[in-house]
């Protein structure tokens, strides 16, 4: 296994030998000695605040978020999303192809029988029946048929965290597109809200003007401001309804019927204070993309050892009972019945090199199966760094966004109120307004990210499901 990097802790290397030592007992079987994945995994995660040290249950998460409504979507999209049947699907082929590679390592029995007639010129005919049960047996002298039946299982195994993935990939596009819909309902609502009071600014500016306090110029002002804020709720609306089609789809559901029972607007989950991020080691182990990963790499292992073991020579028993006579009633006589056993050894003289270029292309895909579980374990730990920096960065922003909403509602309506009384110009009154209303439409996104940050970091800590034990990988009788 390559040396780790100096700054390695020692916690780190026993991490990862834990991680690699089924990879390097598969490989020992074969013969074949395998490095482990390059990558050094930190014994805990960057501190951040509001990120807990422990782990937590991660296999329902979306239900610590408090929303009813999400979490009967998400396991409504679970129940009829198409691309989980056809994940289910792939694990039952896979389940079968296991089975098959198992019986190979059995012997086979054959039975058969004739009848016919056979005549020779002008002579009588002659009726011919027989009966036979054949039996042949190949010996697994070099491991090929034990390792064919252990790639069959690392197959199985690599489906059945496939599935896993799926399921947890589809909870947390269920859980974005929700929160998508939530936050354009909610900035929908400020728009609306700011398009109310701005409303009643316009009216009073043109009292104003009629009354000759004011300037013309101040009401197409108070115009312009009101077409901008109305400008925006189209493009939200049609953010929501966006939102609402994507739901549809992953839940296999009427968008029209799904529309009327979102319709908003509607509070956004509520994030908890913080969340188990657990150790390094504990979520690369949790995640299905890594296990799917690490499986394949364990059948390409057993494959290089099944394509090893076919350039040594077979060995082969077989056995025949048969019985042969001309009349229904002699069949099974002592006289009728033939016996055979015969032990075969056969080995490639000359085949053009082919079985060693089969060895070598396997060598090489066992090589780009061990890349591409060192990538995925790279982007794992990128993924989840990120969404933790992303999730307490994003709570601090959010704060800071709050006070300055507080500091904008206080600003707009003592504005409004000294425009009233004719201390200040009407430009005050308009940026005020403007500033409100960015403001909060702010927070709001600002409110919405950080609650997409917690779904990405549910699952890059490899959350978001959890098959019933009756759905578990089985191995041949």
């Amino acid at each position: 296994m390559p040396s780790l990097p100096a700054r390695t802790t020692p916690l780190v290397s026993r991490l990862l030998i834990a991680a690699v030592l089924p990879l390097l007992a598969a490989c020992a079987s074969t013969g074949a000695p395998l490095a482990g994945p390059a990558v050094a995994i930190p014994a805990a995660w960057d501190p951040a605040p509001g990120i807990a040290d422990a782990t937590g249950d991660l296999q329902r998460w979306w239900q610590q978020l408090g929303d009813p409504m999400l979490s009967a979507l998400i396991e409504r999209a679970i129940a009829r999303n198409p691309d989980l049947a056809s994940s289910r699907a792939s694990v039952r082929e896979a389940r079968a192809r296991l089975r098959a590679a198992g019986a190979g390592r059995l012997p086979t029995v054959d039975a058969g029988a004739s009848a016919g007639i056979a005549k020779a010129g002008t002579s009588d005919s002659d009726t011919r029946l027989s009966i036979g049960l054949d039996a042949s047996w190949e010996l697994d002298l070099f491991a090929g048929q034990r390792l064919t039946v252990d790639a069959a299982a690392a197959d199985l195994a690599r489906t059945d965290a496939l599935l896993d993935n799926a399921h947890a990939s589809l909870a947390a596009e269920v859980a974005l597109d929700y929160v998508d819909l939530r936050s354009a309902q909610a900035r929908l609502a400020i728009a609306r809200t700011n398009l109310e009071s701005q409303g009643e600014t316009l009216q009073f500016t043109q009292w104003r003007v009629d009354a000759g306090l004011a300037s013309a110029v101040d009401l197409e002002q108070a115009r312009s401001n009101l077409a901008q804020t109305a400008a925006t709720i189209p493009a939200l609306e049609a953010s929501g309804a966006a939102a609402v089609h994507a739901l549809a789809a992953l839940t296999a559901d009427d968008a029209a019927q799904l529309a009327q029972r979102l319709a908003g607007p509607a509070e956004l989950p509520a994030a908890p204070p913080s969340i188990a991020a657990g150790i390094p080691a504990e979520a690369l182990q949790r995640r299905p993309d890594v296990r799917a990963a690490t499986q394949a790499l364990l059948a390409e292992t057993a494959r290089t050892g099944v394509a090893r073991a076919a350039r040594y020579p077979t060995l082969t028993l077989s056995a025949s009972v048969g019985s042969e006579a001309m009349t229904l009633g002699a069949i099974g006589g002592a006289a009728s019945l033939s016996r055979s056993l015969v032990a075969a050894l056969g080995a490639s003289l000359f085949d053009g090199d082919r079985l060693d270029a089969q060895y070598e292309a396997q060598q090489a895909v066992r090589a780009q199966a061990l890349s591409t579980l060192e990538a995925t374990l790279l982007a794992a730990l990128r993924e989840t760094e990120d969404a933790l920096v992303a999730f307490d960065r994003g709570g601090k922003r959010e704060a800071a966004l709050g006070r300055a909403a507080d500091a904008a509602r206080a600003a707009a309506l003592l504005a409004r109120q000294r425009y009233r009384g004719g201390l200040i110009d009407f430009q005050t009154v308009l940026d005020t307004e403007r500033t409100l209303r960015t403001v909060e439409d702010s927070l709001a996104v600002a409110r919405a990210d950080r609650l997409a940050s917690l779904i990405q970091l549910y699952k890059a800590l490899g959350g978001g499901w959890t098959r019933p034990q009756a759905d578990a990988p089985r191995s041949p009788a």
